[in-house]
């Protein structure tokens, strides 16, 4: 078949800015195109050409300079005037995108990827959701917690949500003492930070008050451990390290904390997996209602045992004693005692770090998430919807829309 993909306008593809559903897009691209035609649209990048063909995918990039209307303004009059017909279009993450699509290409089926609640009230209007939601053959969603939310307030769409799960290259993400590689990763971090033999305790994410590393500063205090030491990798935003006042905050805090915290600033997308490399701990302080948090993919394919929270879709990552889930996000005491177990078992905490890899080599490869994508842009226009996942009904969630995932 002949399908195309359509990009969110924040950040291109492939990730070389980063970006949640960038990434998603790379780590299925090379495994679809064995099977299909592939055509990318995206925004554009100094970095990259407007339209170019690469590893047998065709990428075609229009301006957005960040804003929806402006990447629609580009997209759409190219799209009316293309003589190209396809079988499917992909679009992830904007459903304000699906109508105008359709109006351009109506014979196409339309499949929908949600990294984010953007059904939200706030974010769509009810009568535009609802013929999105009737013209959409499947919605794909990051997380049970996601296609809750959407059920929430589209009920009718329920038939046609299913749980796709993120994935991870494990062969970049791997734990230090099972590889090589890893091994030289993390004594190379080590070494050039003057980490030594630290217990390393890692946070990676954008720094904004919503995802709560301040609140993991905050718990260092109480770390009972000396030889402990907080790295807090990420920046404001993707691709940039300008100082907001949310990070000069953070870092002030940093200074006064009674055991080391590091802020390493942004880190190029093909570098973060040596900080997973080099860590004990991976927490994860999402105080808002994160959709789920790629890095826990990151974090269990480094074997690394997993501290997060109650909040979104997070919960569903935590299956067998692979992690923990604090319920108090905000509660500094409470991640402290968490570390502090972990810290003190170390046997117990590779262990929960072995499972993690186990949970990623079982599920969430880029092979699996290719594999079930594959299987929604086969099915049959008319056929029923199954909403398939790793975890049983019972265990879904609610929630809603933020920026985190919104590449």
């Amino acid at each position: 078949m002949n399908i195309l993909m359509i990009c969110t306008e924040k950040l291109p593809v492939p990730n070389i800015r980063g970006g949640a559903i960038q990434t998603y897009i790379g780590g299925v691209v090379g495994l679809l195109k064995a099977r299909h035609s592939i055509t990318i649209i995206g925004r554009d990048d100094p970095e990259l050409a407007s339209d170019e063909r690469a590893d047998g995918v065709r990428y075609l990039r229009f301006e957005s300079n960040g804003a929806l209307e402006v990447y629609m303004s580009r997209v759409l009059p190219y799209l009316a005037a293309s003589k190209e017909s396809y079988d499917v279009i992909h679009i992830f993450n904007r459903p304000r995108l699906v109508m105008p699509v359709a109006e351009v290409m109506p014979n196409a089926r339309i499949v929908l990827s949600m990294h984010n609640d953007m059904f939200n009230p706030q974010k769509l209007a009810k009568e535009e959701g609802d013929a999105v939601v009737e013209r959409v053959d499947t919605i794909i969603t990051i997380s049970n917690y996601i296609g809750a939310a959407i059920c929430k307030d589209y009920p009718q769409a329920e038939s046609k949500i299913r749980t796709i799960y993120s994935g991870v290259d494990l062969g970049r993400f791997a734990p230090w003492k099972l590889s090589q590689s890893a091994q030289r990763d993390r004594d190379e971090i080590r070494s050039q930070h003057g980490l030594g033999n630290k217990k390393v305790i890692l946070f990676v994410g954008r720094l904004s008050r919503n995802k709560g590393p301040h609140v993991l500063v905050r718990a260092m205090s109480q770390i009972k451990h000396s030889d402990a030491v907080l790295v807090i990798v990420g920046a404001a935003w993707y691709s940039d390290n300008r100082v907001s006042d949310y990070i000069a905050y953070l870092r002030t805090m940093a200074e006064t904390s009674p055991l080391p915290v590091m802020t390493t600033g942004y880190v190029q997308a093909g570098d973060v997996h040596k900080w997973f490399c080099a860590a004990d701990i991976f927490v994860c302080t999402s105080i808002w209602e994160e959709p789920l948090a790629r890095v826990h993919y990151e974090a269990m394919a480094a074997g690394l045992p997993l501290i997060t929270t109650a909040r979104g879709g997070n919960p569903e990552i935590i299956r067998n004693n692979n992690g923990v889930i604090i319920q108090n996000p905000e509660d500094p005491a409470e991640y402290a005692v968490q570390i502090n177990k972990m810290l003190s078992n170390v046997a117990e905490s590779r262990q929960m770090g072995l499972s993690g890899r186990k949970l990623a080599e079982d599920n969430f490869t880029w092979s699996h998430v290719a594999g079930n994508i594959l299987d929604v842009w086969d099915k049959p226009r008319t056929a029923a919807v199954e909403v398939r996942s790793v975890l049983s009904d019972d265990e879904r969630d609610t929630g809603e829309e933020g920026a985190g995932e919104d590449g």
